[in-house]
């Protein structure tokens, strides 16, 4: 079994990626920083003054109960709102990205790789620094590959206080990408024989005490054991003793299973502790010795250990949190506690030596790896997103597997695009900067894979043209994504059954009927045809389509789709369809492609490269720039959406009021079924005072077809947590859901802290109301 002690390193150790769906909430433009971060300086020391999150927008209605909001009146409410933010100091931005003291040269690259030709190292830089530009980091490190090239680079500072630059080589904290090290080790002995992916973990764990049911190995790869994550993080996040295995292990071992194991997706360390120990009884090696053998040495992972306080070298990052508006250092954990689920450390450049291994196949068996990057499915046919120790999912069709991480000192990202050959690396050492190395990373991807297209959302004024571009969405990204993995030779592709059916099908669900019924059920239906259960019904649908156009056209044709979107990849499929002359029942049903035909027209000018390669800057030219892209959009019943660039410009300190009316008018005329625009407008009403109005645009928010889960209690409960107009938003919330026992007991703590006593124990009895079971009725008397 594995010691207290990690094994000896070499020196030093980082942590739905894009959103998976194109009618996700947009966040904001590159280089943009949401208002809350933007004013932040690093202190000496560590510390950074930072404004309070959520400064509220209000935007343009031409009629809201009756009242025309003049220019006038743009202005009024402009000058309020930037009399919020010119109370702020002004944005002075995180360290300036720094290069390391040592040049990037090869000696800063994986093995076997040669530096990236210099204007790709140029262009990439360039989108980095534009991206980072005024976002908090005090350092970051990002490496990126594609084929044989790479590139890494240090932004900021790994040690504040000591002024130490961020490099490719300094090490941090994996967190939970250390659970795609552990799936590796685990896989090599099941290749040896000596371990079977359906053996009882108790097999090799004979520790872990008897469960109402047993748990194999090959669902705590996949997170479908059943296996507790951590019940009180609190106290979970700050273990500071060192623990050997068995230690380890009886934290959770006495636990029982929060779930019957293969039925639900139950994220969880503690289970990858139990590979752990797996590996350790198998191999006969403690856990850290052998992922230095067998993982890191045969990768070229020269400074990935097991992370210990006492073997870290002057390269491993110093870790920080944000509490109260203030960076400090992090609180101390020692991640022995979860060895095997979060417990490596690491530099960029090693994690890309890890990616490369992983994509090539050089630590396993292809068929192996195809095991971990193809998603586990729970016993009702439902994809998990996940393989085997790696999440797996399309995003613009693009076959993504990934894994991220946090913890106390470190947010870390690795994600795998195999069929492109590209790797992307980021570590950074403040907790909670998971969105951040996301958008980072698709930023990246966009620059590699789409000819630096933007990714945006799609926005639509009519609700059923909103699902029916989320339907062909998701038969285009899925289709796409497996298409190209299985021709890059990375898994089978999927049976095609009756494939005539599978259009009709298609066409049924996404027929002006079905979607006006219902277009709530209808959107939810199509979010899950792409599941086992429903046949794998837009998989089939979309792989068809991708090989058509393949075998038509040539392989290539399908490196455009991903920039020029679903409704280019529908159009030339018809058109190929028609060429060819395909079968009537694979070219979907004539009033379907009316539709498709009625979008596709305008989304060519709309998406045109120069719109979706813009970048919306606040300079003087921004005024012809808004002009432009609304003549783009005229007529356009769909186009990509820009409203949140448009508010976080509007946000910026030190807009002035006219621009910010323009700003907030563009929106809402160009985007009127956005719902950050429809939000915007909604608390700038109740800085106004004016809570009906206010309740008037949630209520239209909540009424599209993505407001309830975009705007759940839960969410609006987080929005409420981090808002400076908290208890007013809590008021209003408790209206929109008055059954929410959260929203009423946040409302109760917010209107006790300013001293509303009596309107605070009304809400909190309220509270208890809700959260109290119903009393039994009581038997009638004869």
């Amino acid at each position: 079994m594995r010691d207290a002690r990690s094994p000896p390193g070499h020196g030093g150790g980082w942590q739905r990626l894009p959103s998976r769906h194109a009618s996700s909430v947009s966040r904001g433009p590159p280089g943009s920083v949401p208002a809350w971060q933007r004013g932040r300086r690093l202190a000496p020391g560590g510390a950074c003054p930072v404004r309070h999150p959520g400064l509220g927008l209000a935007g343009p209605m031409s009629v809201l109960r009756g009242l025309s909001f003049t220019s006038r009146g743009w202005l009024l409410l402009s000058a309020l709102l930037l009399g919020s933010a010119s109370a702020a100091p002004r944005n002075e931005g995180a360290p300036p990205p720094s290069r390391s003291r040592t040049a990037a040269t090869s000696v800063l690259l994986p093995p076997g790789t040669e530096p990236l030709p210099a204007g790709k190292a140029q262009a990439l830089e360039a989108r980095i620094r534009e991206h980072l530009k005024g976002r908090l980091l005090a350092g970051l490190s990002v490496g990126v590959a594609q084929g044989d090239a790479a590139w890494t680079m240090g932004y900021g500072l790994r040690d504040i206080a000591q002024h130490r630059p961020a490099t490719p080589r300094t090490t941090y904290r994996t967190a939970s990408i250390s659970k795609s090290f552990t799936a590796m080790a685990v896989l090599q002995l099941v290749e040896a024989g000596k371990v079977g992916l359906d053996d009882d973990i108790r097999r090799w764990v004979p520790e872990f005490p008897a469960k109402a049911w047993p748990v194999t190995v090959r669902q705590l790869l996949g997170h479908l054991g059943g296996v507790s994550h951590y019940r009180d993080p609190a106290r979970e996040n700050h273990i500071t003793k060192r623990m050997g295995t068995s230690e380890a292990l009886a934290l959770f071992k006495d636990w029982p299973l929060v779930t019957e194991p293969g039925t639900e997706f139950v994220y969880t360390s503690y289970g990858f502790n139990l590979l752990g120990a797996l590996i350790e009884n198998a191999s006969g090696m403690p856990y850290g010795k052998y992922l230095q053998e067998k993982v890191f040495a045969p990768a070229g992972m020269v400074n990935t250990a097991l992370d210990d306080f006492r073997t870290r070298d002057l390269h491993h990052a110093v870790g920080y949190r944000l509490v109260n508006g203030t960076l400090l250092r992090s609180s101390r954990l020692d991640v022995s506690s979860r060895f095997a689920g979060g417990g490596a450390r690491s530099s960029v450049v090693d994690l890309l030596a890890f990616g490369r291994a992983v994509m090539a196949s050089t630590l396993v068996q292809p068929e192996t790896t195809r095991l971990m990057q193809v998603s586990m499915e729970t016993r009702d046919g439902r994809m998990t997103d996940y393989g085997m120790g790696w999440a797996t999912y399309p995003v613009r069709g693009h076959y993504v597997v990934a894994h991220a991480g946090g913890q106390p000192e470190t947010s870390t990202f690795l994600l795998l695009i195999p069929a492109e050959r590209l790797a992307i690396a980021l570590s950074a050492n403040v907790e909670d900067q998971a969105e951040l190395l996301k958008d980072l990373a698709s930023a990246i991807a966009e620059l590699f894979l789409e000819g630096g297209s933007r990714r945006r959302p799609v926005s639509a004024e009519d609700p059923l043209d909103e699902v029916l571009h989320e339907g062909l969405y998701r038969v285009f990204t899925y289709g796409r994504a497996f298409h190209t993995f299985h021709r890059a030779g990375f898994a089978a592709p999927p049976e095609p059954g009756d494939l005539p059916a599978a259009f009709t099908e298609v066409s049924a669900l996404l027929s002006r009927e079905s979607l006006a019924a219902d277009p709530r059920a209808a959107l939810k239906t199509l979010k899950q045809a792409h599941q086992p259960r429903a046949h794998r019904l837009f998989i089939r649908v979309g792989v068809q389509m991708a090989e058509q156009l393949a075998t038509t056209l040539g392989p290539e044709v399908l490196a455009s789709y991903p920039a020029e979107g679903a409704l280019r990849f529908f159009e030339d499929y018809l058109r190929v369809c028609a060429q060819q002359q395909c079968p009537e029942a694979l070219q979907f049903t004539p009033e379907l492609r009316a539709h498709i035909a009625r979008l596709a027209g305008p989304w060519k000018t709309a998406n045109a490269e120069a719109i979706r390669t813009m970048t919306l800057r606040a300079g003087p030219e921004l005024p012809a720039t808004l002009e432009s892209l609304q003549r783009a959009f005229s007529g356009a019943p769909v186009h990509p959406d820009f409203s949140e660039e448009v508010l976080w410009l509007a946000q910026a300190p030190g807009t002035p009021p006219e621009r910010t009316a323009l700003l907030l008018e563009w929106a809402g005329r160009t985007h009127p079924g956005s719902i950050p625009v429809l939000l915007a407008r909604a608390e700038g009403f109740l800085r106004l005072g004016d809570a009906e109005a206010a309740e008037v645009l949630y209520r239209q928010a909540l009424a599209r077809p993505l407001g309830p889960e975009l705007l759940s209690p839960e969410k609006l409960l987080a929005r409420a947590n981090r808002h400076p107009l908290a208890a007013d938003l809590l008021r209003l919330f408790v209206r929109l859901y008055p059954d929410s026992a959260a929203l009423w007991k946040a409302l109760a703590a917010r209107e006790l802290a300013l001293g509303n006593v009596k309107p605070a124990n009304a809400a909190l009895t309220h509270a208890q109301e809700l959260a109290s079971p119903a009393p039994a009725e009581s038997p009638s008397l004869p």
